[in-house]
C-alpha cells in the first residue's frame, strides 16, 4: 500500500512557514515529509532558500513524521564529510526517522564557490565516491580516504545514530537509475515512470523503497491557480538538461519566458477537482512507487490541507 507525504519547498517558504506546513501536514494525515535542499530558489519570484539542516532541526521538534532531503548534493558545494556530519545529527534528532536523499545536483546551487561544474558522468562518479565516504563516517569510526575526487583525513563522527542512515538516490535517466539500483538504499524520482522503476528493481533495487514527488496548485479558481504556477514554477516545464546546467535564478527567468500558461495548464494539476488531484498521485502508485509526496504551490495552504484531509487522501487510501 502506497504512503503519501508532503513535499516542503525551501525555494518558496521561509523556515517558520515550513515548520508550520509540516504541522499542518501531520494533522491532515500525511505520513512523511520531503524537504528540498537548495542554495538558491529557481527564480526570484519563489524568493526563499533557508539552510535545510537548520530547518530539519526545527522539524525534529515540531512533528513526529519521517523526514527526507529531496535531494541533497554531497559533491561540490558541500564536501561529503560535512554532509555526513549534518545527516548523522539529523538522524539522531529525529530518532532514526531521517533518510538522506542525494543526487548529482544542479549548477544553480553547486557552482557558487567557483568550482568547475562537471559533466553528468563525472558528477555521478563523484556522487558514488561521496556515498562511500559518508557510509564509512556513519559507522562512527575514524575514516581516512584518498580517492579521485575527495580526501578525508582522521575524520570521525562522534554523534551518530544507532541505526545506519538510509541513502536514497535520485535518478532521472538510465545512468543515474543504474547507480541508484547498484548502491542506493532506495530510489527517488519526480516522474511517474514505470520503466525507470522497473529498471531500478531489476538492476538490484529489489524490494527497496521507491519514492516520487509532484507539485499541484489547489485553489477554487482554476485559472488563477494556473497563473500562480506560471509565475512561480514555470521552470519545471523547461526541457532537457537546462535544470542541471543553468547557473543562476536570472538565467532560469530568461529561459522560462518560453513557457506558456497553456503548457502549465496541460502539465500541472490546478484547481479543486478532486479526481484530478487523485489521478495525479495515483499515477505514481500505479507506476510502482511506494511513497508519493505532493507540494502545494499556491497560497491557500490551509485550504489545501483541508482538501487533502477530507477528499483526496481518503480516496487514495480506498483506491488501493
Amino acid at each position: 500500500m502506497a504512503e503519501y507525504g508532503y513535499f516542503l519547498s525551501c525555494e518558496q517558504y521561509g523556515p517558520a512557514e515550513l515548520v508550520e506546513q509540516a504541522r499542518m501536514a501531520e494533522q491532515a494525515g500525511f505520513q512523511a515529509l520531503w524537504i528540498s535542499d537548495h542554495y538558491h530558489p529557481w527564480n526570484d519570484e519563489q524568493g526563499q532558500s533557508p539552510f535545510v539542516w537548520s530547518v530539519i532541526g526545527a522539524l525534529s521538534e515540531a512533528v513526529s513524521l519521517p523526514i527526507q532531503t529531496a535531494v541533497t548534493c554531497p559533491t561540490v558545494r558541500m564536501h561529503p564529510a560535512v554532509v555526513a556530519h549534518a545527516a548523522a545529527t539529523s538522524a539522531v534528532m529525529t530518532n532514526n526517522r531521517f533518510r538522506l536523499g542525494v543526487g548529482s545536483g544542479e549548477a544553480l546551487n553547486e557552482h557558487i564557490l567557483g568550482d568547475h561544474w562537471p559533466p553528468a558522468h563525472v558528477r555521478l562518479d563523484m556522487l558514488e565516491e561521496a556515498i562511500q565516504v559518508m557510509r564509512r563516517l556513519f559507522t562512527g569510526e575514524e575514516v581516512n580516504h584518498h580517492g579521485p575526487h575527495y580526501t578525508v583525513e582522521n575524520a570521525r563522527l562522534y554523534t551518530v545514530p544507532d541505526e545506519p542512515i538510509p541513502i536514497d538516490i535520485s535518478g532521472f535517466g538510465p545512468a543515474a537509475t543504474q547507480l541508484a539500483s547498484r548502491v542506493g538504499d532506495g530510489y527517488i524520482s519526480v516522474m511517474p515512470d514505470e520503466a525507470m522503476v522497473e529498471q531500478y528493481r531489476k538492476g538490484g533495487g529489489g524490494g527497496k523503497p521507491v519514492s516520487g514527488g509532484t507539485k499541484v496548485c489547489y485553489g477554487t479558481d482554476k485559472e488563477e491557480a494556473v497563473r500562480t504556477v506560471h509565475r512561480l514554477w514555470a521552470n519545471e516545464q523547461l526541457p532537457g538538461e537546462l535544470g542541471q546546467v543553468l547557473p543562476s535564478p536570472k538565467h532560469f527567468e530568461q529561459a522560462q519566458q518560453l513557457v506558456t500558461e497553456d503548457m502549465v495548464r496541460e502539465n500541472r494539476v490546478c484547481g479543486d477537482d478532486v479526481e484530478e488531484h487523485v489521478a495525479e498521485l495515483k499515477q505514481f502508485a500505479d507506476a510502482g512507487y511506494d511513497r508519493i509526496y505532493v507540494n502545494q504551490i499556491g497560497p491557500d495552504l490551509r485550504g489545501f490541507f483541508d482538501f487533502y484531509r477530507t477528499k483526496v487522501l481518503p480516496q487514495l487510501q480506498q483506491a488501493v
